[in-house]
Order: C-alpha cells, then structure tokens, then sequence
C-alpha cells in the first residue's frame, strides 16, 4: 500500500471519530484525489486534516470542513447543486461523486480556468460561470441544494430566492475570519428554518451581496 492510500486510510477513520456519519460523504471523499488540487511542494499534506495554500491567496477547505458541508446538505443522485465560489474545484468534485448535477460560480479568472482544467483532467462534467457568486445563477435556477464555500457578513437575498421548495442551503456566517456554519431550509415560498452550528474559518465571500473586495 503507497503512501498516499495509507494517509487516505487515516483520513477517513479521522473523519469518522470527528462526527461524519455519512458513508456515502466518505466514499465520495475517498474517490477524489485531494493530492491533485495542492501544490507539489505540499503533496504530503494532501491528507491531512487541515486547509492548505493554493494559488491566489486562496485555500482548498479542510477535509472536515467539506465532509461537515456536504453531510448536512444530504445530496441525493440528480439534484441540482449551485456551489458559490469554485476555487480549485475539490468540493466540487465531491459533490460531482454523489451524483449531483453541479452549477459552480467563481470570480477569480486565474482559479476559474485552474479549475476547469483539473475537471477535464479528472472526468467531471461540472457547469461552471465566472461572475460575482453573491447573485447565485439565476438561468439554471431553482436549485435543490445551495453551498457557499466563503465566509459571508449575511445570507445573499438573491441565493435564497433561487432555492426550491424543501431545498436546503449551507453558508457560513460572520465576521472576516470566523463564521458560524449555518443550514437554511426552505419550507414555503416566505418561511426558512435556521439551524446554527459550530465556529468555522473561510476567506470572504466577495461580492455586491457579501464583502467589499
């Protein structure tokens, strides 16, 4: 067994003792090669727990904070997911494995097309726009399940109008270096559910609806 496949190993027991129930997560975590969205002067951290650098001043989520995520947005096969803020496309792809049909914006030009070079490298037929993700994508809307992978000062009003009936959405919400994870349920055109959990760290969520660049 290489070296990669036993840090893999370790990852997914080490997510399962921090919570993470969902095999189906794991499984789609175990699938996608996180080595290929770091740095090679980093490749051994690939596995770690921990956020790591990539280009433009950005960072691909701790492995936890993606499982956590994708878990409370219980993704079924052909839902329609909008992502806000693509960066290297790793979570991306982890929804892509459980089946969803993903819409990804991202702002940064460098990261966009970084991105959709690693999704034709790795076989994922995933939609992609380059504009301001606090305006979500209103041509491929309503959507099943929403995930913002930024830290917002509050909930874009114009993502919470793409989202369906019953739909579900997970942002993190805050001040520009701590944010509390927050799932928000659609239960009729005017009543949405808020569930709050833990403390988490992203980069802002720039953007008209979010923060100032």
């Amino acid at each position: 067994m290489d070296y990669i496949q036993k840090q893999k190993e370790k990852l997914i027991s080490d997510l399962k003792l921090k919570g993470i129930k969902s095999e189906k997560v794991l499984s789609a975590m175990w699938k996608v090669p996180r080595e290929r969205f770091i740095d090679q002067s980093i490749l051994g951290q690939s596995y770690q727990d921990v956020a790591l650098p990539i280009i433009c001043g950005q960072t691909i989520s701790q492995p936890y904070t993606v499982a956590f995520m994708t878990e409370k947005l219980d993704i079924s096969s052909g839902m329609k997911v909008l992502e806000i803020g693509t960066g290297s496309g790793y979570q991306s792809c982890v929804l892509a494995e459980l089946g969803a049909n993903v819409y990804s914006v991202e702002r940064i030009d460098e990261l966009y097309f970084y991105s959709q070079n690693m999704f034709k490298e790795l076989g994922y037929n995933i939609t992609q726009k380059l504009g301001d993700g606090t305006f979500g994508w209103k041509d491929f809307a309503p959507y099943d399940r929403v995930m913002i992978t930024a830290g917002a000062p509050e909930t874009p009003l114009e993502l919470l109008k793409q989202m369906k009936i019953h739909a579900k959405m997970i942002i993190p919400i805050g001040n520009k270096t701590l944010q509390i994870m927050t799932l928000i349920e659609r239960n009729s055109e005017t009543e949405f559910i808020t569930t709050k959990f833990s403390q988490f760290r992203f980069v802002p969520l720039i953007g008209k609806q979010g923060w100032e660049n």
